[in-house]
């Protein structure tokens, strides 16, 4: 498994992995979590993928996409501000140039290698270690969020803990919670599994690397 980052530029180039990620977020937002978002042609999609985003992918050897995540500076628009705006206090996101929002996190479940020894997923590691790897290659410092309070639990669970923006309030079927965590070496190194490989260069481009 590697980490592939698709920022606008490569969107042509990785038209099959991102065709891919739609059809991961559909399954895992609108049929496994029932989560209330717009799915066409098994393919789920919102205003903020028009913003060029830039897509975190966790593919395996087989060229599968079994992770992903998005990535939008927090200047804006953001979903926390714009969509969430009740999980802040006061409404209001303090933003500033090293603060990037990590929205639409997913993995696949069903992969294997999966789990073992009751360690958190290997593509959810990897995941939270591509995204901490991408936003300190694009110089940012700190990650912000909303997400629901079991995944809270699994970020405390990994050593990532997030810190509260707000109170959790209900969203549809879940209690939702936003919060910011650090994108910096201490954590990456913390989070990321034995045998990462990323495309991630220091400057933020596409320069294969890998961690032992």
């Amino acid at each position: 498994m590697h980490i592939t980052v698709v920022s606008p530029d490569r969107y042509e180039q990785h038209y099959g992995l991102l065709r891919q990620m739609h059809r991961l977020r559909a399954y895992v937002f609108g049929s496994r979590m029932d989560w209330n978002v717009d799915v066409t042609d098994g393919e789920e999609r919102d205003q903020f993928d028009d913003c060029g985003p830039t897509y975190i992918l966790a593919v395996d050897d087989d060229h599968r996409v079994v992770g992903c995540a998005r990535l939008l500076p927090a200047s804006g628009p953001t979903m926390l501000e714009q969509t969430f705006p009740g999980l802040l206090a006061n409404a209001l996101l303090a933003s500033h140039s090293g603060m990037v929002e990590s929205s639409r996190f997913c993995v696949d479940t069903a992969f294997e290698p999966g789990r073992g020894g009751g360690q958190l997923h290997l593509a959810t590691l990897t995941m939270f270690a591509g995204i901490i790897d991408s936003s300190m290659a694009y110089g940012y410092s700190e990650i912000v969020t909303a997400t629901d309070l079991r995944f809270e639990r699994i970020l405390k669970r990994a050593g990532w803990p997030m810190t509260r923006l707000g109170e959790p309030a209900p969203i549809g079927n879940t209690v939702a919670v936003a919060g910011n965590l650090p994108a910096d070496r201490a954590s990456f190194e913390h989070l990321r599994p034995p045998g990462y490989r990323s495309d991630i260069s220091p400057n933020g481009g596409a320069s294969v690397r890998s961690a032992a």
